[in-house]
């Protein structure tokens, strides 16, 4: 038995250490690269070149690989899913995406068409399909929003430049005499900005995620040592950072802040550190703990 044990251990050494021989680094480049090549360089050539879309590098990575976001001043519009055993790593050799500073942004512009007046220079938009409403500027800053009071349910008094959202619109007022067209603004079209869901040993780092429906990370269940480093987590619907189900994940250095209904939401029995992690104070809860069943530690203490 103790030495079936053995060959067993062996074996299995030896598979990892193959497999980590096998990883490789895929590049991501959202102005030069092309989803029909094979990613594995940086720059295009006649032996191959970056592939063009975060969702094309989870379709052509293994285990252990490494993706390398260039940072081109352009966002990444598209939602990314890690859900699988090749999207996952080892104790040493992690899966990893690199994100260079790049923006993933859930965010689509306004069409000029949609906006109907109310009254005044008070102007409202639905946008297709519902969802949280989100609305931000040409430069994809989060535009100042004012809360409805839920008791009257009457449209807050608004300031040129400010939006509220009600039964469904977003309520924009515009500066005397602009038109709305003009502010070319942005809305969350696309539902959460990075799933994942089953995988381990992944490391995210370096990377904003904005402007999504809903969450901008979403740590839906059976995650096994995984973390985030560095993320700025911003503008979303929901909340940055939601954890959820038998999930096991770390979040260091991040910022996550101006998001619709609690910057960070944790449901039992998942298990959250955050480690130096900045969440500004603002008009949502900071953490939103659904069950208290979950596990959430802050700075290495457990909280209750």
């Amino acid at each position: 038995m103790r030495q079936s044990l053995v060959s067993f251990a062996l074996v299995f050494v030896v598979a990892a250490a193959c497999r980590s021989a096998d990883a490789r680094q895929l590049f991501v480049n959202n102005t030069a690269g092309d989803d029909s090549a094979d990613g594995t360089r940086p720059t295009s050539s006649d032996v191959g070149g970056p592939v063009r879309s975060l969702t094309r590098a989870m379709h052509l990575a293994s285990p252990g690989d490494h993706i390398v976001v260039a940072n081109t001043g352009v966002p990444y519009h598209e939602s990314v899913s890690l859900s699988s055993g090749d999207q996952s790593g080892f104790n040493a050799l992690p899966f990893v995406i690199e994100g260079n500073g790049a923006v993933l942004d859930g965010s689509d512009r306004v069409p000029d068409d949609a906006w109907q007046a109310v009254r005044g220079d008070l102007y409202r938009y639905r946008p297709a399909g519902g969802g949280n409403l989100r609305l931000f500027t040409a430069n994809l800053e989060p535009l100042p929003e004012k809360p409805v009071d839920a008791g009257s349910g009457r449209l807050p008094q608004l300031e040129p430049g400010e939006w509220c959202a009600h039964g469904g619109y977003a309520y924009f007022l515009c500066e005397f005499g602009k038109l709305p067209l003009q502010y070319n603004l942005r809305y969350a079209r696309l539902p959460v900005g990075l799933t994942l869901y089953h995988v381990h040993d992944v490391r995210i780092v370096d990377l904003t995620i904005q402007g999504f429906q809903r969450d901008g990370v979403n740590a839906h269940d059976g995650l096994l040592n995984v973390s985030l480093g560095g993320l700025i987590l911003r503008g979303n619907g929901r909340c940055g950072l939601a954890v959820g189900g038998s999930s096991q994940i770390e979040a260091e250095g991040c910022l996550i802040g101006s998001n619709g209904q609690a910057e960070v939401v944790v449901a039992g029995p998942a298990t959250l550190s955050l480690k130096n992690c900045d969440l500004p104070a603002g008009s949502v809860p900071a953490i939103e703990r659904k069950h208290r069943g979950e596990r959430l530690y802050v700075n290495g203490e457990l909280q209750k």
